[in-house]
């Protein structure tokens, strides 16, 4: 029932940051969605396709090392990508400022993210990725995500030479702020009745 709980809450936080805040000022978001969204950019291919083709790889890897893993992430993509969806309608109900935007939206994701990461769930693509290194490594997987995250807004800035994709570093930062705080400490309980 808590994982349950968690992955629904999770979902929905996920999904609110994205839809409200950071697909309406058309910022990249890291990970394997923001890799999509530079192929779609530079070679037309569609974004579901890609994210696709990406995590295959990614799935295999967690299936070959940790079957709950995979299973759980599994679940993730299934819930968030699900959630996400319903909540499209909800692009462009808030107008805030880009840096305002891409504060709230990344803390939103990064709590959403952090939540499922210590239930060892995953959205998939980078965060498992982030997931089975920090399990081998004892490295927080916050800062694993802000890593790759970043690498993959930097390259978006070079490849699109658009300077205003430097708030999706402010947004990542923010993810990768809130994930490791909510996956620092030893214990957070959260009583359901």
């Amino acid at each position: 029932m808590k994982k349950f709980v968690t992955l629904l809450f999770s979902s929905f936080c996920i999904g609110v940051g994205l839809n409200l805040f950071i697909v309406p000022i058309h910022l990249i978001n890291g990970g394997i969605f923001g890799i999509s969204l530079l192929i779609k950019y530079v070679w037309g291919i569609q974004v579901g396709h890609t994210m696709i083709m990406i995590n295959i790889p990614i799935y295999l890897v967690s299936l070959l090392y940790d079957k709950s893993y995979f299973f759980n992430a599994i679940l993730g993509l299934a819930f968030t990508s699900t959630i996400i969806d319903w909540l499209t309608p909800l692009n462009g109900l808030v107008h805030l400022p880009i840096i305002t935007s891409a504060i709230i939206g990344g803390m939103t994701i990064g709590i959403g993210v952090g939540f499922m990461l210590r239930q060892h769930i995953s959205p998939g693509g980078v965060d498992l990725l982030a997931l089975l290194i920090a399990k081998t490594t004892a490295t927080n997987p916050g800062i694993i995500i802000f890593i790759i995250d970043s690498l993959i807004v930097i390259a978006g800035i070079i490849i699109l030479n658009d300077l205003k994709l430097m708030y999706s570093l402010i947004t990542i930062s923010c993810v990768g702020i809130c994930v490791s705080i909510i996956n620092s400490f030893k214990a957070i309980n959260i009583f359901i009745r």
